[in-house]
């Protein structure tokens, strides 16, 4: 990936925060996730009063994109903050990094995380969830 094509991924993220429903904890997450086909798919945080239903930002983009029979991606980027201020990179919780498992190669699969288009960390999936469960290991 390019420059111009992380800041972009950072702009798609940091606008999808505006449509986190985040009523309990107010700290907003806003994703983009970058396709193998080109297309990005976004996704927010949306909370629920029970708790367990909630959906995180990856995974809302990430369930958008397989809904439409996409399941091979390249990356995502993720932001989040309270009441939507980023001061702090946030990393995808670990329910995410096991569906990041099962749709992407963990030795190539970049997560950016980012605090702004300047202020950015990329890991690779292998990195944030070493020794990973996924599909090859049922065969």
């Amino acid at each position: 990936m390019d420059k111009k094509q992380i800041e972009e991924m950072i702009d798609l993220a940091i606008r999808q925060m505006d449509f986190s429903y985040v009523p309990y904890s107010h700290f907003r997450v806003g994703a983009a996730l970058l396709a193998k086909n080109g297309e990005i798919y976004t996704g927010c945080n949306i909370e629920n009063a029970a708790y367990t239903p909630t959906n995180c930002a990856e995974r809302t983009a990430f369930f958008k994109a397989v809904s439409e029979g996409v399941k091979k991606f390249d990356a995502i980027c993720v932001v989040g903050g309270k009441e939507g201020v980023l001061t702090e990179y946030t990393a995808p919780c670990g329910v995410c990094r096991q569906v990041m498992m099962e749709f992407c190669d963990p030795d190539t699969f970049q997560i950016i995380m980012a605090k702004n288009r300047q202020e950015y960390r990329i890991y690779l999936l292998k990195e944030l969830l070493p020794a990973g469960f996924g599909p090859a290991d049922l065969v």
